[in-house]
């Protein structure tokens, strides 16, 4: 059996058949990366997943004590992903586009609390509308860690994170190109070439093209994106890879915040329903426009089989304009056309202008040590240090005036420029972890962990915070592994209490929280894995916006919840992802903040079959449902009935030609994504299709 070992920077390692037109970064083989053939047949092709982002360490999946998701960029490309929100809909526990899709900011909730997005194990986003989305087709991979991890990751929410994992070369000159055509006038060109300058020398090339408008009118989706990267390896046991990426987007919100009177339930005075997708706002002012510019670099160094160094980091400038229009729906959400007059149609209008600049430094850096302490005893020790830093500056400008909302005169609204100094907070965080990964006669392992941090921040605040991680998961025969942990996880909070009267009291405490998980992983075969765990999360001190004004942070929130997955490939042929979740949370302090569906499962498949010549098609199907989801308030509940949607591809392989149509909601099912008792709801998004001609090389 033939098999090439490729690095992924920052994320796994696969061992594959030799197959220089895929590399592991979605080529033609369809390959679910939970699956881990521990042992193939020799006349087959194995494929070896580890995980890096639960450990830091290669890590077989099957070893480590706590569900980490993988998910491959062919696997969310086949799924008509066009956003980072959509790579993780398919999976356990993980609740995608909670407010519907949003053309700002990536949105996921994990296990009923939402996640934070890191890109290749440091975090990127500080601050909601500071910065623009990141693409998916710059990146090889998306991991998702369910449950807290500041041990490794610092501060980080207490549900999980998502994990991006860019693409990087290796050494096979190849290529591709795909021209994409779609739904609301999507015209894209995108390309992937990587090139082997030597032996130890390669470039990689990633961009995208996108002039496109959306489902909502004046709200396009334009971007262009670049991601130049370089891999040099001087010597066979070290390995330098730099990154860059420049990315401009002009779009503008595709969420409106349309009041629920008059959408989701009826306007019993005006007589008539808003169209669910109207665009509240002033074409050609309102916007979301904005530029980042990333560049990073990590070093490997093997010192010898047992000692590793790896050194990371990037920094992100960002430039950001965000200009919007929405409506009160918040000062009376039951009747909220009242506040301003009795003819049901006539509210008020705000208009919000901000420019935002984001810079981030991170840096992570860690020894690891390999090392027995007896016959059948083994350590992968890993010893490690990482800083962050990161400023936020925003400046505002805005106001407001009496709209007819069934009837906007958008000419007449009028408009607002930013204008003085840039109000500034920045935030620096430093952290010392150690994690011992102990496996015993190869059938057990455990995981042991601990972390302290300082945090401080431009108010003054200053926050210090320990935490520790332990994990066993220990083969029982059958392929059947059981598996406990106990995790923690702390986040840093800015500002300090809002008395609702204009001043503020004591400094936010960091909100905390803590995890018990058990569960087994089950791998009857080479390509089949199914994880089934149990989990219950108790988080402290997040922050809650009073009805009266002001702020405080609660006491308790509890999190109890079970989540099944389960996976078969076939190399090449066939794939099935079956997934479930479970998710209930209490407050002692406040019932607003269960309103996340307790209920979400997906199913997705694909089959290749063979045609004349070299001819292959590929057909694929997926349902995704979000069970109900209720929020409330003192005056009122509101219920967003569940909602299921279906995907479906069909894709033509042909020499080096690939034909593909992916469409999202294939069904067209109109539904709401979230009605929030506040007076808004988010609407989800309708059947997208795209069309795709791609050329490999």
């Amino acid at each position: 059996m033939t098999v090439r070992m490729i690095a992924l920077c920052g994320a796994a390692t696969l061992a594959i058949a030799a197959n220089p037109a895929w590399a592991g970064e979605g080529g033609d083989v369809a390959a679910s990366a939970d699956a881990a053939a521990a042992e193939a047949d020799a006349d087959e092709d194995a494929i070896v997943v580890t995980g890096y982002t639960g450990t830091k360490t290669d890590t077989a999946l099957t070893e480590l004590p706590q569900p980490v998701k993988v998910v491959t960029a062919d696997q969310y490309e086949a799924q008509g992903a066009i956003s980072i929100s959509d790579t993780v809909k398919y999976a356990a526990g993980v609740l995608a586009n909670p407010y519907g899709r949003d053309t700002r900011v990536d949105g996921f909730n994990i296990r009923g609390l939402d996640a934070l997005q890191f890109r290749d194990g440091m975090r990127d986003i500080f601050s909601y509308y500071a910065s623009i989305t990141s693409d998916p087709y710059n990146f090889s991979r998306v991991e998702i860690v369910r449950g807290p991890a500041s041990v490794l990751f610092g501060q980080g929410s207490i549900g999980g994170i998502v994990n991006l994992v860019s693409k990087t070369p290796d050494f096979d000159t190849r290529g591709e190109i795909n021209f994409v055509y779609g739904s609301y006038d999507r015209k894209e060109v995108l390309g992937d070439v990587n090139l082997a300058l030597a032996d130890n020398l390669a470039v990689r090339f990633v961009g995208r093209a996108r002039d496109a408008d959306t489902y909502v009118d004046h709200v396009p989706d334009d971007r262009v994106m670049f991601a130049p990267s370089i891999r040099w390896q001087p010597t066979p046991d070290t390995d330098i890879v730099l990154t860059g990426l420049y990315q401009e987007d002009d779009t503008g919100s595709t969420s409106q915040f349309l009041p629920i009177i008059g959408t989701f339930r009826p306007n019993t005075v005006a007589g008539e329903q808003l169209d669910r997708y109207t665009f509240v706002g002033k074409a050609g002012w309102d916007r979301y426009a904005g530029r980042s510019l990333q560049g990073g670099g990590s070093i490997t160094h093997r010192f010898s089989d047992n000692v590793q160094l790896s050194l990371k980091a990037r920094y992100i400038d960002s430039d950001l304009e965000y200009n919007t229009h929405y409506a009160d729906s918040y000062t009376n959400p039951q009747d909220p056309f009242s506040v301003y007059g009795t003819d049901g149609r006539t509210i008020a209008l705000t208009a919000d202008a901000s420019d935002a600049r984001m810079n981030v430094f991170s840096t992570d850096n860690n020894l690891q040590f390999n090392f027995g302490t007896g016959a059948n005893i083994e350590h992968k020790l890993l010893v490690g240090i990482d800083y962050s830093w990161n400023k936020i500056a925003k400046r505002y400008a805005g106001g407001a005036e009496l709209v007819d909302l069934y009837d906007i005169d958008y000419d007449a609204l009028a408009t607002y420029d930013p204008t003085g100094p840039f109000t500034t907070e920045s935030q620096k965080q430093l952290g010392i972890y150690v994690q011992d990964q102990i496996r015993f006669f190869d059938r057990v392992s455990v995981v042991l962990g601990a972390r302290r941090d300082r945090v401080t921040g431009s108010s003054g605040q200053k926050d210090n915070a320990t935490t520790f991680r332990a994990g066993i998961i220990g083969e029982i025969g059958a392929g059947i592994s059981p598996f406990f942990s106990y995790t923690e996880s702390f986040l840093p909070v800015a500002g300090r209490i809002d008395n609702g009267d204009g001043t503020f009291g004591d400094p936010y405490v960091p909100q905390t929280g803590t995890q018990y998980e058990a569960g087994i992983k089950w791998q009857p075969t080479p390509g089949t894995l199914v994880t089934a765990t149990a989990f219950k999360i108790k988080e402290r001190n997040r922050v809650l916006y009073l009805a009266a004004g002001g702020t405080t942070q609660s006491g308790e929130l509890n999190t109890k919840g079970f989540e099944i997955e389960a996976s078969h490939t076939l190399p090449g042929d066939f794939e099935l992802l079956a997934n479930y979740g479970y998710a209930k949370l209490k407050s002692e302090s406040n019932t607003s903040l269960d309103y996340m569906p307790r209920h979400t499962a997906s199913l997705w498949s694909t089959k290749i079959f063979g045609l004349s010549g070299e001819a292959q098609l590929r057909l694929g199907a997926g349902v995704v449902y979000n069970g109900k989801s209720v929020s409330t308030s003192p005056v009122w509940s509101i219920v967003t009935p569940s909602r299921t949607t279906v995907d479906a591809l069909a894709e033509i392989s042909w020499n080096n030609w690939r034909f593909a149509v992916n469409a999202t909601n294939l069904l067209d099912n109109e539904y709401y994504a979230s009605c929030l008792a506040r007076g808004d709801c988010f609407v989800g998004a309708p059947r997208n299709v795209m069309g795709t001609i791609g050329y490999r090389f």
